[in-house]
């Protein structure tokens, strides 16, 4: 039986540093998470039932922000319980934040990996998920100044 695995990420640029992992997923029980917008609709033609989607918020308004994310952290819960996975890898950003603090909390193993686009700053989901990550990769090896514990990875392109 395979291990069930979860990638997760908000949208953009974060599932593009995600979906260059496409070749570890058929090596697991797999399941994407990542938020729903108009540029990632066509991915459900082609991972179907394996395809979640959150609700897209962004900190530019505030306002709506607050409620959309609060949706999120409860959809969070249903599908971590639906899923069960064993090992959470993610590229961030606050979309994956809930996820991997649950899945802590529940026993799930999590895999962070960094964002190649900060080369010398943390990224507020990198603070928050560096001190429970049982693996904290980075892609530039400056990186490892600011997160001594990370494993230096190279770039996921």
């Amino acid at each position: 039986m395979k291990k069930k695995v979860l990638f997760i990420s908000s949208t953009g640029g974060h599932l593009n540093e995600l979906l260059q992992l496409k070749p570890l997923f058929d090596k697991y029980d797999y399941y994407i998470i990542t938020e729903k917008d108009k540029a990632n609709e066509k991915l459900k033609e082609e991972y179907k039932k394996r395809l979640y989607f959150l609700p897209y918020g962004t900190r530019a308004k505030m306002f709506t922000y607050i409620f959309k994310y609060t949706f999120l952290c409860f959809k969070t819960v249903y599908l971590y319980f639906k899923i069960r996975p064993k090992v959470i890898i993610t590229t961030g950003t606050h979309t994956a934040g809930p996820m991997c603090i649950l899945g802590k909390i529940f026993g799930s193993k999590v895999i962070f990996i960094e964002t190649i686009a900060n080369t010398n700053k943390k990224t507020v989901t990198g603070k928050l998920i560096y001190p429970i990550a049982d693996l904290f990769i980075v892609q530039w090896k400056e990186m490892l100044k600011l997160y001594p514990n990370a494993i230096y990875g190279g770039s996921i392109f």
